[in-house]
């Protein structure tokens, strides 16, 4: 374990600047709303912003104001956060996220979680980046999926001296998660998923709820209107990634329009995910430059997840679980259906408010969660 500082120079600011003063333009879409994508005002107008009012300093700064490690695994390096509890017997905890999300979206949730009004409800918190995006190292051959990853955090933990601990996860986090505590069931104490992953299950369509019919048509849409970015990721990640690290109003395009489509917002963007965070998210993937590698995850591993996601429970989950449904989540699995898989689900939520980046969107709702399903694990 190496300690890890961040320090971009300012040369690459100022590229990334004139990159962006630069950019050509298409015309805009001919509808006025999102249904062919990002629209062009909408984004011109961020991108103004990122070039002459972002700070990048200030992320830069907080995140160099935590702890951060550089370990090699599998002969990889694996960059990270780890933020100890002032109390010694907090439990440790490791929280993974996704696509198209980063460390920074734990951000609102380590002060709460690490020292917390109640020192019985205090966790040790691990924020590893998952291999090819933020600052961990990307892989230079074909083989790092969400089985090796999981075995890599299993690493991890151990050399940060934790041998029983927690696992929370998001998006990819859902998987690695879920598949660390199958692999280690003697050291993870529990899961928390959000959500779990698991398809309907056909035994019950003859009585479905209304919650489960929406469901089932969330997951239509999503398969005919909202799965071409995961598609060109699992097929052709090269292709797409030379736009992602090349084109920084490419890139900020690519990942805006998830955070629109997918958090649970009004009319504005702005009051869930504000503009800062948004681009703080865009500059983890432009400054070293993961466009291409954070998308060949989906190359390794989405087929895998899909089929959980709508085709097969797969092999059941013993280990404790704790389940978190947001109501603007792309997968919206039923308790009854998520059993199938997970066997041992000591608490379910389903939040009144939240999407797919529920800690930033409503981090006392993520706090509280996880100090409910962990009080009864620890």
């Amino acid at each position: 374990m190496e300690p890890f500082r961040i320090d971009v120079p300012e040369s690459e600011l100022d590229a990334l600047r004139g990159r962006l003063r630069a950019t050509r333009w298409p015309e805009p879409a001919t509808v006025d709303d999102w249904s062919q994508g990002v629209p062009l005002d909408w984004l011109r107008e961020l991108c103004a912003y990122w070039s002459t009012g972002y700070d990048w300093r200030r992320v830069e700064g907080w995140l160099n104001g935590l702890p951060q490690f550089r370990t090699e695994v599998d002969g990889l390096g694996i960059h990270g956060l780890h933020v100890r509890s002032p109390h010694a017997d907090a439990l440790p905890l490791v929280l993974t996220h996704g696509w198209p999300g980063s460390i920074l979206e734990s951000r609102k949730v380590i002060g709460p979680l690490t020292d917390p009004p109640d020192p019985a409800d205090a966790f040790h918190v691990v924020v590893p980046s998952l291999p090819g995006y933020g600052f961990s190292d990307k892989p230079a051959r074909a083989g790092w999926g969400v089985e090796r990853i999981a075995a890599a955090w299993a690493t991890v933990m151990e050399r940060l001296g934790y041998d029983r601990y927690g696992a929370q996860g998001c998006d990819w986090g859902t998987t690695v998660s879920t598949l660390l505590g199958v692999a280690h069931p003697d050291r993870v104490a529990g899961i928390h998923l959000m959500p779990p992953l698991a398809p309907p299950d056909p035994a019950t369509f003859d009585d479905l709820t209304e919650a489960e019919r929406a469901a089932i048509d969330s997951l239509r849409e999503a398969e005919e209107w909202g799965s071409g970015y995961s598609r060109q990721q699992a097929t052709r990640p090269q292709t797409v990634g030379y736009g992602l690290v090349d084109s920084p109003v490419a890139l900020c395009a690519w990942i805006a329009e998830k955070y629109w489509t997918w958090t649970d917002h009004d009319d504005s963007l702005d009051p869930v995910v504000g503009r800062d965070e948004l681009l703080d998210t865009v500059m983890l993937y432009w400054l070293p430059a993961t466009g291409a590698s954070a998308a060949r995850l989906y190359w390794e591993s989405i087929r895998q997840v899909d089929a959980w996601i709508s085709d097969t429970a797969g092999d059941p989950v013993d280990v404790p679980t704790g389940c978190t449904v947001f109501p603007r989540e792309l997968q919206r699995p039923s308790r009854r259906w998520a059993e199938r898989r997970f066997t041992n689900i000591l608490h379910w939520g389903e939040p009144a408010r939240g999407g797919h980046f529920a800690a930033l969107e409503q981090p006392d709702t993520f706090v509280d969660e996880l100090r409910t399903f962990f009080a009864l694990v620890r």
